[in-house]
């Protein structure tokens, strides 16, 4: 069991609730959470301090997922930051879409926690 405690994680909800339920699946493993609630505020939170991963959100008001993953991306300083997309979409187009903007990994709603800690404990691993 790998000792998450040093990771940085930045999640990136507008829903309350899929904060709270995320960082109750992930809690356990001592990660060092923060949340934002749309893309204007992840890009800052990420100027604040770069975190190890990114769980990201598609649907939500002012900058969407898309248009933040595509923004981080574009960024040398912050191209390298892993991504995995936690979102409702769940069609091939947006998956693909996800994927082709940089994703490292897509999970679709409603989140399976051993899925959820599978990927995000993987894409760590890959990061170091």
């Amino acid at each position: 069991m790998m000792d998450f405690s040093q990771y940085n994680l930045l999640m990136v909800d507008d829903v309350p609730l899929n904060l709270l339920v995320v960082n109750k699946m992930l809690s356990r493993f001592n990660f060092r959470i923060r949340t934002a609630s749309n893309g204007v505020e992840c890009l800052m939170r990420v100027e604040e301090e770069k975190p190890d991963l990114i769980l990201l959100d598609i649907l939500m008001p002012q900058m969407d997922g898309f248009e933040t993953l595509s923004r981080l991306k574009a960024n040398p300083e912050t191209a390298g930051i892993r991504v995995v997309i936690l979102s409702a979409l769940n069609s091939t187009e947006d998956i693909v879409k996800g994927y082709n903007l940089g994703a490292n990994d897509f999970i679709t709603k409603p989140i399976i926690m051993e899925k959820l800690i599978s990927c995000v404990s993987d894409q760590l691993r890959l990061s170091r």
